[in-house]
């Protein structure tokens, strides 16, 4: 359809002026496909994640953009300490936290 409509102001321009909106037309159109199909999953995606982010607590079971595994066990402003074995804690950015797993270590809606 628009290579139809790219043909056809290709042929009015040789005889006469277009519509300068016509002309635009096809930049619009790429301009809303973008925007549906790239822009606005990607900020959904990061609000889920944010909201994600902002519900950490203490005890919750998560898995970090690394793949590791691990419970927290204190959650700061920016970052979160999470045991990721028996005495072994590791101090981690709150935005490397992937996913949060529910009790049946299944994923949670709203990771990445």
């Amino acid at each position: 359809m628009l290579l139809f409509l790219f043909q056809q102001t290709c042929e009015q321009s040789g005889s006469q002026q277009s519509n300068p909106l016509l002309s635009l037309l096809p930049l619009i159109l790429i301009f809303v496909v973008f925007y549906f199909l790239l822009i606005r999953p990607q900020q959904k995606k990061q609000k889920t994640h944010q909201k994600l982010l902002e519900s950490l607590n203490k005890g919750d079971r998560v898995i970090t953009s690394s793949g590791i595994y691990g419970t927290i066990a204190n959650v700061k402003e920016r970052t979160v300490m999470v045991v990721i074995a028996d005495g072994i804690k590791v101090e981690i950015e709150k935005g490397h936290i992937a996913n949060k797993l529910n009790k049946t270590k299944e994923f949670v809606k709203g990771g990445r």
